[in-house]
């Protein structure tokens, strides 16, 4: 499998890397938040701009990734979350592509996150743009209601891989336990035959939150732990998932 690296961060080699979530609504919030998650030990942080109040306003949201990227000093994905996958913020499509074109090309990032279920030929000429100012691609799916069958969870990922994902990640909601195993074995076999590159698999909510932890032995390869507010149901404190993970690799 292939390892993605981002700054200093290899993807695919050693723990599971810790990813921290930035939702702040304002240019102060957001601030203060980089600050305090510099301090953090994580990996890299994620900025939900579909929680920014001026997310429609496309060189803005570049401008302001280089500060935050100053403060944080660690490696940014930027991800826009569609109302659709559990975003706050509805944007069409065309505006959802024009808004990461001007990031990829006025912004400071080294990560993108792109949906699995946008129209594929966008898509690819987002995925060669973002490639050729070396910005990696995270493609994901998102489902808040179920777990989808074992088989379908393969799909959906190796769908992303063959896309041009360089990264690629699925998160689900389970309603009884037999859901959190079918998303690990469905990881398992993922990353044992068809996977070539890093996969971060997750089961949502407190029933899921097992899989957050547990990477190392199914094969994702990095984790989402909150700082302050949690972007997504069942995201273990960062401080606690550190111990967590280095608990488990003893």
């Amino acid at each position: 499998m292939k390892k993605v690296t981002v700054d200093h961060i290899t993807i695919g080699d050693g723990l599971p890397k810790i990813i921290v979530p930035m939702v702040g609504n304002t240019v102060e919030e957001l601030e203060k938040e980089a600050e305090l998650i510099h301090t953090l030990d994580c990996d890299l942080v994620e900025w939900r701009i579909d929680f920014f109040e001026q997310v429609s306003n496309f060189q803005a949201v570049a401008s302001l990734s280089h500060n935050l990227k100053a403060i944080l000093e660690k490696p940014l994905l930027i991800t826009f979350r569609t109302k659709n996958e559990g975003g706050v913020y509805d944007l069409s499509e065309s505006d959802y592509f024009e808004l990461y074109k001007t990031i990829i090309s006025n912004g400071n990032l080294n990560l993108l996150d792109v949906e699995l279920f946008m129209p594929e030929k966008q898509v690819n000429e987002l995925i060669d743009l973002a490639h050729k100012n070396e910005i990696k691609i995270i493609m994901c799916n998102h489902d808040f209601q179920k777990t989808p069958k074992k088989e379908e969870i393969i799909h959906r990922l190796r769908s992303m891989q063959d896309k041009g994902a360089d990264i690629c990640k699925i998160a689900v909601m389970p309603t009884a336990s037999e859901d959190v195993l079918t998303l690990l074995d469905a990881t398992r076999e993922m990353y044992e035959t068809y996977a070539q590159v890093p996969l971060i698999t997750m089961s949502m909510g407190a029933l899921g939150m097992i899989s957050r932890v547990s990477g190392q032995v199914f094969g994702s390869a990095a984790t989402f732990g909150s700082a302050t507010t949690a972007s997504a149901p069942g995201q273990v404190p960062v401080v606690e998932l550190r111990k967590m993970l280095e608990t488990l690799k003893q």
